[in-house]
């Protein structure tokens, strides 16, 4: 399912704020969240040894900008079988995390990272990252158009209407090159001539 094809149906569950670090790509799997303190990253590299195949690794840096998310961490992501990262702060090593092939989400790039300290941190707590708040266990996606978060007991009936909403796509893409309107079938083409919302000059 397309990220975009639930933005079509909600506004909530979409972190703001990362980027990926290529595109195109793809990932869907469970939320597997770590919270560090500013430039304390021991949390994070415990977690990165517990990773499991098809978690994605989800980073709450409480609000710093440095790196927590270089080469050997990302390497441990991808070894123990995380299919993508979710970072609310920088990433570093950009050339090592492209070359393993592993998505990562982030704040975006910095030289400055952080230490191993010991001075807190927690794992499979609830996190934030970008304004939505992310449980162990949530269902993460993404692909080239952002990435989404929906919980794990509403995940198989939401992706059954997202597949629902993309299989009749091609069926309008037909009736469209036939010479139909894409504004009967969305509706804007009624709702536009009724002048619910008339512009300056109408």
């Amino acid at each position: 399912m397309q990220t975009s094809t639930l933005g079509h149906l909600r506004d909530y569950g979409f972190p703001r704020g990362l980027h990926p670090v290529r595109r195109p790509l793809g990932f869907v799997g469970t939320a597997f969240t770590v919270r560090i303190p500013h430039l304390d990253s021991t949390a994070l590299h415990v977690a990165a040894d517990q990773l499991r195949e098809g978690d994605v690794l989800v980073v709450d840096q409480s609000g710093d900008t440095r790196s927590c998310f270089g080469g050997m961490v990302a390497f441990t992501a991808k070894t123990r079988g995380a299919v993508g990262a979710l970072i609310a702060g920088s990433v570093n090593d950009v050339d090592e995390i492209l070359d393993l092939g592993l998505p990562v989400f982030s704040a975006g790039v910095s030289a400055r990272t952080t230490r191993i300290l010991g001075v807190e941190g927690a794992i499979n707590v609830p996190v934030t990252v970008g304004g939505v708040v992310i449980n162990p266990g949530d269902v993460v996606f993404g692909d080239s158009d952002g990435v989404a978060v929906v919980g794990r007991d509403e995940a198989l009936e939401l992706a059954a209407v997202l597949a629902d909403k993309e299989a009749a796509e091609p069926a309008l893409k037909e009736k469209i090159t036939a010479g139909g309107r894409l504004s009967d079938a969305s509706g804007a083409r009624a709702l536009f001539e009724a002048g619910l919302t008339p512009g300056p000059g109408r």
